[in-house]
């Protein structure tokens, strides 16, 4: 059972319509699916991708309207970490954040910042021989564009126990003394831990601009496997979660970051063309007879690339 790299990454957001903009017109991400929790009805989840709503690029939000600033600790992801082709491209996204307001920290093949929430964004010059996931954007050549996620940094609760899970059950590989790899046939991702704040004087707050869970990439034939697998280490999961647009397996690992296991298929077509996505708000089919009560609580959020079907 080969994972393949990172599947998806969630996080929260308090704020649906600039958390759009921020995504889509600065960071030049494709406006993939327009949803719900489908935990919580009542609130949005946003995913933001490449042209295509591929694994690998997902970058997903739970909208919860002004919701308090968060702040990672122990046990949470506390920086997503991107792709970039080169050099130019840093010194593109340097000059265009720098534009947004937006305070960005340049070291060598690395560029850092924050979004408008406080969730932390790296970008870094790729090794990696995987294929780039890029969305098209008016204003960032694809040369330049984000190719989807290299990596995360995140703290753990108790180390030993993330490397065990990491090593013996995911089978990742150790990249140097503090990060492990997952790589399947496809794609590669990381984990990289960093040490942890003191969980007394900055406690972990799971809110706005903070990451909810890491889903890294599997497939449906292995899916009943990983729930046995995680039967008999002892790790409690949630079962198999049928999700309409893939199907999930949830599980908290030993330094308490929820992982989840997604699979790729059958993807975000399922509902239409490619063309299509992100243009309406999709439901799976138990929550359709329910539409008209959650669009009515829902923030009203435009299709962000409307203008260009316009301008065409």
């Amino acid at each position: 059972m080969q994972l393949e790299g990172i599947h998806h990454i969630t996080a929260i957001t308090g704020d649906a319509a600039r958390n759009v903009d921020f995504y889509t017109r600065v960071l030049g991400l494709r406006l993939t699916a327009k949803t719900v929790n489908q935990d919580d009805p009542s609130v949005y989840h946003l995913f933001y991708g490449d042209e295509q709503a591929s694994p690998g690029a997902d970058l997903t939000f739970f909208e919860y309207p002004h919701a308090i600033p968060g702040r990672a600790g122990a046990g949470m992801v506390h920086r997503i970490v991107w792709r970039v082709a080169s050099a130019e491209a840093l010194d593109f996204w340097a000059a265009r954040l720098d534009a947004e307001g937006t305070p960005a920290v340049r070291d060598g093949d690395h560029l850092t910042f924050a979004d408008f929430e406080g969730l932390g964004h790296e970008l870094v010059v790729t090794t990696a021989p995987d294929a780039p996931l890029v969305a098209d954007h008016p204003e960032i050549p694809a040369a330049l564009a984000l190719q989807g996620f290299e990596g995360v940094r995140a703290y753990s609760g108790h180390q030993a126990g993330s490397d065990a899970v990491l090593e013996k059950l995911m089978g990742a590989t150790r990249r140097g003394e503090d990060a492990w790899e997952v790589r399947g046939e496809q794609r590669g991702g990381w984990i990289a831990f960093d040490p942890a704040p003191d969980i007394a004087t900055h406690p972990p707050r799971p809110s706005a601009g903070t990451v909810h869970h890491i889903a890294w990439g599997t497939t449906d034939a292995d899916a009943e496997a990983w729930v046995r697998t995680l039967a008999e280490v002892g790790l409690q999961s949630s079962g198999i979660v049928d999700r309409h647009y893939f199907h999930s397996i949830y599980f908290r690992e030993l330094g308490g970051i929820l992982y989840e296991l997604a699979t790729a298929e059958p993807g975000f077509t399922v509902d239409g063309p490619v063309e299509e996505l992100g243009r309406r708000i999709i439901l799976p089919p138990w929550l359709e007879s329910d539409r008209e009560a959650i669009e009515a609580r829902l923030t009203p959020l435009p299709d962000p690339r409307a203008d260009r079907a316009t301008q065409g």
